[in-house]
């Protein structure tokens, strides 16, 4: 087949439509990928991206429509379908074993894997072949998030695959480590696989794709040139509109809310990680952005934070009273709030309605329970205040938190907590995985949340949203937190280093934060 230049395209989509009960997914998609091509599928939260590539990775069996790979019609009945006639797929969240070895985890993405000396071999010839050094003897469990990556791309690259779709691979990288991994795909795109690239980061799009197609409300409806096209531009191409740019209200800064002195948690879990020596403040109206890869102790301190964990009294303490003995309720009474990283399981239940997820934390501070009874008209109006408030995309608050797109399920989430009005808010990773559009709109509810005077501590690795949302910062690394700065201090690459456990990591000492 070939595409309208006349070229050869390697992977053909034509009129691909999947619908589900009240939503139409995919509504006769159609674009093409050449050999050799970095093509990025673009679109908002719920524009159907996800379940475009599962069809293509057979995961999702499509309504009408049609796939050809080459010349030849390509239905995969299941992804070992796909493997075998050369589609690769890096998923966002990583599947893998903590406690097995690199090879080990190789060895089960695999139908017929070899020997594990011959397999171990393979690994260290591929992995260095592509510039992605691994251990295959290492357990995973010990390894960094662009490690862990690195396993998942090796097992795909193992497979020898004519494409490779990728999806939001550079969430939990540093910038040194996203520049390794785009010095690998230039060299697959070189050999001539193609890639089909999924990215919420406009500017790696801009850098890395050669080709764009855009997704809104399941539909084409546009394509592009990212090497000639402003982020702007496709963000605003996303979203069918202009594009909102968060602007802080400048305010000045009032007393220390929320303060932690030499806190230390020993990990609970095997391959956790345990705070050492954590020392802050952040003032009212302050935003305090925490920077550091996956697995350096984000999901602990958050923990620590919110009461999930106890520590020592003193620890931590919100306007001078020690709260650190607290647990999560105690503390959602006097105004601590949190929003942890992972969406289903943690921050929501996914077979809850948004109502009943609504009461999860909404319970204290909104008053919805009178006398051991659920207040359900109240509670549902909540639900409602937060649907509306933060444009999430839903029929309506009886539906289930798992219905949910992952932007819009983070919309609702963020915002539960922002309406509670909370005197403290902890958020770790408040825009991972939203569209553009969705992550401004977070972000300036943080923003106007510090301007009533909350304290707010943002956990991210997201660098371009911690520049832009917080005052100070602080790099996260192996349990540590380093000196918190001055935002405007601080250049990006420097933020990815002290990131990345170098430069300025220095721990801060209580006696001289500010």
């Amino acid at each position: 087949m070939r595409d309208r230049d006349g070229v050869t395209a390697l992977l053909t989509i034509d009129g691909l439509t999947k619908a589900y009960p009240g939503v139409v997914a995919n509504d006769s998609v159609s674009f093409s990928v050449r050999a050799g091509e970095v093509h990025a599928l673009l679109g908002e939260n719920g524009a159907g991206k996800s379940t475009l590539v599962k069809m293509i990775y057979g995961l999702v069996k499509p309504d009408s429509g049609a796939m050809r790979l080459g010349d030849a019609a390509y239905t995969p009945a299941n992804p070992q379908a796909a493997r075998s006639a050369g589609v690769a797929m890096v998923f966002q969240h990583f599947s893998l074993f903590d406690a097995l070895s690199v090879a080990e985890n190789v060895a089960l993405g695999m139908e017929s894997p070899p020997k594990m000396r011959a397999l171990s071999a393979q690994i260290r010839k591929v992995s260095e072949a592509y510039g992605l050094p691994l251990d295959p003897a290492r357990t995973v469990g010990d390894l960094s998030a662009g490690e862990r990556q690195r396993v998942e791309i090796i097992r795909c690259l193992l497979q020898d695959p004519k494409i490779l779709i990728m999806d939001e691979p550079t969430s939990v990288l540093t910038p040194q480590e996203v520049e390794i991994l785009f010095k690998t795909l230039r060299k697959l795109q070189s050999e001539g696989t193609a890639i089909l690239y999924i990215s919420h980061k406009l500017e790696e799009i801009r850098s890395l794709c050669d080709g764009a197609t855009i997704l809104r409300l399941g539909k084409v409806v546009g394509t592009c040139d990212p090497k000639t096209t402003s982020a702007r531009d496709m963000a605003e191409a996303m979203v069918g509109s202009a594009l909102h740019v968060p602007q802080a209200s400048p305010s000045p800064k009032g007393a220390i809310k929320l303060e932690v002195t030499t806190l230390d948690l020993p990990a609970k879990a095997e391959f956790g990680t345990s705070l050492r020596d954590i020392s802050f403040r952040v003032k009212a109206g302050e935003v305090l952005g925490i920077g550091g890869v996956a697995g350096n102790g984000q999901d602990e301190l958050l923990a620590a934070l919110s009461g999930e964990a106890l520590s020592a009294p003193h620890a931590v303490k919100l306007g001078g009273t020690p709260v650190g003995q607290l647990g999560p309720n105690a503390r959602r009474k006097i105004g601590i709030l949190a929003a942890p990283e992972e969406r289903l399981g943690h921050a929501a239940a996914p077979d809850m309605s948004l109502t009943e997820n609504a009461l999860l934390t909404g319970a204290i501070r909104e008053k919805l329970t009178r006398n051991g009874f659920l207040k359900w008209r109240d509670t549902e109006a909540f639900a409602r205040r937060i649907i509306a408030g933060f444009d999430v995309r839903t029929p309506g608050p009886d539906n289930a938190a798992r219905a949910l797109s992952g932007g819009n399920l983070q919309k609702f989430v963020i915002g539960r907590e922002v309406l509670q009005n909370p005197e403290v808010l902890i958020v770790n990773q408040p825009t991972w995985g939203v569209d553009a559009s969705a992550a401004a709109a977070i972000r300036q509810a943080l923003l106007d949340l510090a301007a009533s005077g909350a304290a707010i501590v943002c956990i991210s690795q997201d660098l371009d949203e911690l520049m832009e949302i917080s005052d100070r910062f602080a790099a996260l690394n192996e349990g540590r937190l380093s000196v918190p700065r001055p935002t405007r201090e601080l250049t990006i690459d420097e933020i990815g280093l002290m990131m990345g456990g170098a430069g300025d990591m220095d721990v801060a000492a209580p006696e001289v934060l500010a």
